[in-house]
């Protein structure tokens, strides 16, 4: 695995009766892209706060950029980015301001910090709105502007709370490719995310947290893997009845059909996908069962996160309580 750049070991973090991590375990290998997925309220927030040393960890111990993030707090501050959740800029900066004044916060000199703000702006697709006040600025240009500020300091560790909120497709592909040139020139980055393909895409490693524990590690495939096979799905033609459908093909799946008959829809589980395909479609063809769709596809990351936390990945209004509470 190489060098580790994150390790958290049993992290448990209360807030009055409420466990909001229940001893969490984390390896991040350095220049790596770990995806920490979640239901709303898992712990996600709770566990980037202790680790970026917002949050005291009532047990456990975590090492970032190989500082303990208890004893030596204000070393490994110097050493992390973080954008959270809410944008953190001044609204009564411009642009250019507010990153010229992280910089000279960050220690760079007047002309370091006007240069590293140019080059971000740049990056960012900020650089026609970067002498305008922020509270101009939509609300996807507030997020890219939150995420450069967190690479200021070039940063050896990268803590983004799901970063590509609010922002649109093409600032969220943009905002990816950015995030890649980073772990290709050495950082580490520790991304959280309720957006599956963006964890698909980006992720070398996913860990999935339900209820303050880590459930799962693995990369993409691998959690998709433990779903199960390829999943055969069948639309019935106006007139046929699903339930026929599932009938006719049942004893080529792995397992039960699953029948929605207000969609129309018939969703089989099955061991070798293209193996079966050409069998499914002669048997409905042999007893007359027409179909306006037939469809072969692997498990996606929204079918790894049902099945291991029972809820879709957007579902619940639960808010992880490190969002308001803070030491």
């Amino acid at each position: 695995m190489g060098e580790l750049a994150i390790v958290a070991e049993g992290l448990v973090k209360q807030f009055g009766a409420v466990e909001a991590l229940s001893g969490v375990d984390l390896q991040v290998p350095t220049g790596s892209i770990l995806g920490l997925l979640g239901p709303n309220g898992a712990g996600k927030t709770t566990a980037v706060r202790v680790l970026a040393t917002l949050l005291r960890p009532d047990a456990g111990r975590a090492r970032v950029a190989g500082l303990d993030v208890v004893r030596q707090a204000a070393a490994v501050r110097r050493r992390i980015g973080l954008a959270g959740q809410y944008a953190a800029v001044d609204p009564y900066l411009t642009g250019r301001e507010n990153l010229q004044m992280i910089g000279r916060l960050s220690g760079l000199t007047r002309a370091s910090a006007r240069r590293r703000a140019d080059e971000l702006l740049d990056t960012f697709d900020l650089g026609a709105a970067a002498d305008r006040v922020l509270r101009s600025y939509s609300g996807g240009m507030r997020r890219r502007l939150d995420v450069a500020a967190s690479l200021v300091a070039r940063p050896s560790v990268l803590f983004l709370d799901e970063p590509t909120t609010g922002l649109d497709p093409r600032g969220r592909i943009g905002l990816w490719h950015t995030i890649a040139a980073l772990t290709a020139q050495g950082t580490t980055v520790l991304l959280t995310t309720q957006y599956m393909e963006e964890a698909d895409h980006l992720a070398d490693t996913i860990a999935v947290i339900d209820t303050g524990r880590v459930i799962a590690t693995g990369t993409s495939n691998e959690l998709k893997a433990q779903v199960g096979g390829d999943r055969l799905e069948l639309r019935a033609a106006p007139g046929v009845e699903p339930a026929a459908l599932a009938a006719t093909v049942a004893d080529l799946g792995s397992g039960p059909p699953a029948v929605d008959c207000g969609e129309g829809t018939v969703v089989l589980p099955v061991a070798d996908g293209p193996g079966v395909l050409g069998d499914a479609v002669a048997r409905l063809a042999a007893a007359e069962l027409r179909v306006t769709d037939v469809a072969l596809r692997r498990p996606s990351l929204d079918d790894v996160f049902l099945a291991l936390t029972g809820q879709s990945a957007t579902a619940g209004p639960a808010t992880d309580l490190a969002e308001t509470r803070s030491l």
